[in-house]
């Protein structure tokens, strides 16, 4: 598993500064951060709960605005657009996946990635995207009939079905044992492999690292390294 190239630039964060005020307390999240995360690219954001992980992806994915500097997608700055053009792009350009599978109980499989689909501008049917992650036999499941593992692929399923440019995860295997986050793991490689999406996954377990290109270590808000994997390692190879 090889090096990506760094052809051309999906984000580019500069100066990114994010500061929560509660009441006359004031608590930095990021403090002035540079970063470049490139297209086709696995990337691992790296670092201990606090460290500002979680608010960096929220802040690419236009979940959460910053309080200063600036974030370019594909050379549109998220920083200065209005409310109907971030829900645009978080529509049209980005799939999110969480710690908690966020399924909605009465429906099937199937029907929890249609739910998306039915609104996404290029889908993949619900069908080649449950396939994909290894879902196809377990259709017509509901959430209740599934194991954490299987619902968590049926949330990747649902993420990358409307052909987002972006997968954002946050903690995608926090909730799971090793072997199922493994499996978890696989179907978020073979979907940047096979899809091409830029994917970026939150851990707080430095084995996922390996298995990424590019590896983002962060603390107390800021960055403290940045390294490319030249040899990576397939999720098989990992354990915990």
């Amino acid at each position: 598993m090889g090096i990506v190239k760094q052809s051309s630039i999906v984000f580019q964060a500069r100066g990114l500064t994010k500061i929560y005020r509660m009441g006359e307390v004031e608590v930095v999240a990021l403090r002035n951060v540079d970063l470049d995360l490139y297209r086709g690219q696995f990337a691992v954001l790296l670092g201990a709960s606090g460290s500002g992980k979680s608010t960096l992806l929220n802040i690419l994915g236009g979940l959460d605005s910053a309080t200063s500097g600036h974030v370019l997608y594909s050379d549109k700055d998220l920083t200065v657009v209005n409310e109907r053009e971030l829900t645009a792009f978080r529509r049209d350009h980005v799939g999110f996946v969480f710690q908690f599978y966020n399924l909605i109980p009465s429906l099937t499989a199937r029907e929890n990635v249609a739910a998306v689909t039915e609104i996404a501008s290029q889908p993949m049917t619900p069908e080649d995207a449950l396939e994909l992650v290894g879902m196809g036999k377990r259709l017509d499941h509901f959430p209740a009939q599934l194991s954490g593992g299987e619902q968590q692929r049926v949330a990747i399923a649902r993420a990358i079905a409307k052909n987002p440019s972006v997968l954002l995860c946050d903690e995608p295997t926090g909730a799971l044992d090793s072997s199922t986050g493994i499996v978890v793991l696989e179907a978020l490689e073979r979907a940047n492999r096979e899809l091409g999406t830029t994917t970026v996954v939150i851990t707080h377990n430095i084995v996922i690292a390996e298995m990424a290109h590019h590896v983002i270590r962060l603390a107390d808000g800021q960055i403290i390294g940045s390294d490319f994997n030249q040899a990576r390692k397939s999720p098989s190879e990992l354990s915990w």
